[in-house]
């Protein structure tokens, strides 16, 4: 009996991860991109379990390895929060705040308080008429669970079409953030009052102080300790476990659920701002190996073949979808106080997903005992639907804001043989440029060839009345150096974020150069830059080729993008269409081989075809 029993859980746990291995492969080979991998393992779960094959059955091993899943994927879920978001953002230079006035009054932080606030009383609403029809009697479980929103689907919905860093993609992200917070939190007073502890309701401020401790106590330490964390060692990693083990344990000890102390352990270490490689390293071994095993249990624990046979449970699931979608649709009106109509019914709709806390709800409530297995799965079936729905609409509707189409500003001040071509080449990219000058002779002469403005003085002041230093980018390209030396210090203190000014007095240039570059001003001088040139086009032939060459140029740009971040460069998906000849990182100049990887705000020198570069530079320093 001993050996068939060990037999049975070696199977169902060699079944489960050969599952795990080959589901990502599979959903790649048949192009499932639409649906959420939680939501295919939680179907191979079904496949796999009682419900079709009975291959894979609920083993003592395979419930612990899901209990630890699910204590990390709330951890790993607690750690995608970012507090950030949540701070209002004071502008501190004239700049800044000119584009604060002109922007939007209904800040993401603003939508997704009222969008949440009304998901939450229409939930009530909700579970109070599913009680009324005695449909499904427990209020609160109701509430809590029409209330929730995967964050993950979302994030990675967001990710995949590099929304995080719009305001679009924050709302809806802050929106998915309460929609676990507030359910977790919620979940914690129903298990508290509802279930069968003993303890005290007060008792749960015990993980909110432990939490505190944790954060001070081990903030000095984190920052010091990746000076000495090496390979052997992982103290990253070993912090992380401790946290979990330590917030859990605490949860725990003051009758509280163990998903809300492995949540707050997330929001610990986010808080301690680790780096991304211990990130990486907690996601390979969350999504690796615990994680998927906690949503394939999900499935093989769900019995279809007794639900769809209770007519109970037929008709609790079509109606438990409508309800999680119901609960919802009152985002529409909000967002669209700012937003698109069609983006309106995106974040809608994106914002019906729910999978991950309903699972953890469902997990938390059948060991309370306040919820029968025909009325937890019409939940979960429910669940999946909206996640099999609500990506596939967002898809179909998203439509880029005309805010995130603009083109990057670049604006000149003095209009000469040096500026024009710059800007005429620099037209025909990803930049909206305009030039000004004081010289009526200069305007009247490239006035037909370049967006030109003629100014009647040069003062600082009279430039700011003008506009002319509401851009992103400003040249200070004229020949007057002591004029270019109070242009360039008044655009760096009105918040230019870029400053680019030309000397050619070395006398001006020798005294303010250092104060310049101090300020984060770029300085150059036409003799510096001609030798500079001619000594490149004899140590390498080709420079003036590729620089002369109309279909081919050299680009700079600095990889923001985290869907290319621990990239080997041989896998980028455009390397064909460009060559890599150098890489910036921490200071220093790297010789990129095929199988270098990308880091995130890696600057990245590369030539290629014009009409293609473009493009690629767009998409590596999108934030996302």
């Amino acid at each position: 009996m001993v050996w068939e029993a060990i037999t049975m859980n070696q199977v169902s746990l060699l079944i489960m991860l050969f599952a795990a291995l080959v589901t990502p492969m599979l959903m790649a080979r048949l192009k499932l991109t639409f649906l959420p991998t939680a939501v295919v393992e939680i179907l191979l779960g079904v496949i796999l379990g009682p419900s079709l094959l009975s291959l894979v059955h609920a083993t003592d091993i395979l419930n612990q390895l899901s209990d630890i899943g699910v204590i990390i994927l709330l951890f790993l879920s607690g750690m995608e929060i970012d507090f950030d978001l949540f701070k209002k953002k004071q502008p501190t230079s004239p700049l800044a705040q000119k584009t604060a006035a002109q922007t939007s009054r209904w800040s993401p932080v603003i939508l997704a308080c009222l969008a949440y606030g009304t998901i939450m009383v229409i939930s009530l609403g909700l579970a109070g008429i599913f009680k009324w029809l005695n449909l499904f009697s427990d209020f609160w479980l109701a509430a809590i669970l029409f209330s929730t929103i995967s964050l993950g689907i979302v994030i990675a919905t967001l990710k995949e079409n590099e929304l995080l860093s719009k305001a679009f993609g924050q709302t809806v992200l802050l929106i998915a953030v309460l929609g676990e917070v507030m359910p977790l939190l919620g979940l914690t007073f129903y298990a508290s009052v509802f279930g069968n502890s003993s303890k005290s309701l007060w008792l749960l401020f015990l993980i909110i102080i432990a939490a505190v401790f944790l954060l001070r106590r081990f903030k000095f330490f984190f920052n010091f300790f990746e000076q000495i964390n090496k390979s052997t060692t992982q103290l990253d990693i070993r912090l992380a476990f401790f946290l979990i083990v330590a917030m859990v344990t605490v949860a725990s000890s003051v009758g509280a659920e163990n998903i809300l102390g492995a949540f707050i352990a997330g929001i610990i270490l986010k808080l301690l701002r680790p780096s991304q490689s211990t990130k990486d390293k907690l996601d390979s071994i969350g999504y690796g190996f615990f994680i998927p095993i906690f949503f394939m249990m999900s499935g093989v624990s769900l019995n279809l073949k007794t639900l769809l046979n209770d007519p109970e449970a037929l008709t609790l699931i079509p109606l438990f979808f409508l309800a999680y979608l119901i609960a919802k649709l009152a985002i529409f009106p909000i967002l669209k106080l700012r937003f698109k109509s069609a983006n309106s019914l995106a974040g809608m709709s994106l914002s019906a997903a729910t999978i991950t806390m309903v699972v953890a709800i469902l997990q938390v409530a059948s060991n309370m005992h306040t919820i029968n297995s025909h009325q937890s799965g019409a939940f979960l079936l429910a669940a999946v639907l909206t996640c099999v729905i609500s990506p596939l609409i967002f898809g179909k509707t998203y439509q880029p804001e005309p805010e995130d189409l603009k083109k990057q500003v670049v604006h000149f001040i003095g209009t000469n043989i040096f500026t024009v071509p710059v800007a005429q080449q620099l037209t025909k990219g990803w930049y909206q440029i305009q030039m000004y000058t004081d010289n009526e002779k200069n305007f009247r002469t490239y006035n037909s060839e370049v967006n030109a403005h003629l100014l009647a003085n040069l003062n600082p002041q009279a430039m700011i009345a003008q506009g002319v230093f509401d851009t992103d980018i400003l040249v200070v390209g004229h020949f007057r150096a002591q004029e270019n030396y109070e242009l360039a210090k008044a655009a760096k203190a009105y918040g230019v974020p870029r400053v680019i000014v030309r000397f050619e007095d070395h006398n001006i240039l020798n005294e303010h150069e250092t104060e310049l570059r101090g300020l984060g001003i770029e300085v150059y001088n036409t003799p510096e830059v001609n030798i500079a040139m001619l000594r490149g086009l004899i140590e390498t032939p080709s420079t003036l080729l590729i620089l002369n060459d109309t279909k081919n140029t050299i680009f700079e740009v600095q990889v923001r993008n985290r869907k290319y971040t621990g990239m080997e460069i041989k896998n980028l998906p455009f390397i064909d269409q460009i060559t890599i000849s150098q890489i910036f990182r921490n200071y220093r100049l790297i010789r990129p081989g095929g199988s270098t990887q990308l880091e995130l705000n890696d600057r990245i020198i590369f030539s290629g075809d014009k009409t293609n570069t473009e493009e690629i530079r767009r998409e590596l320093s999108k934030i996302n």
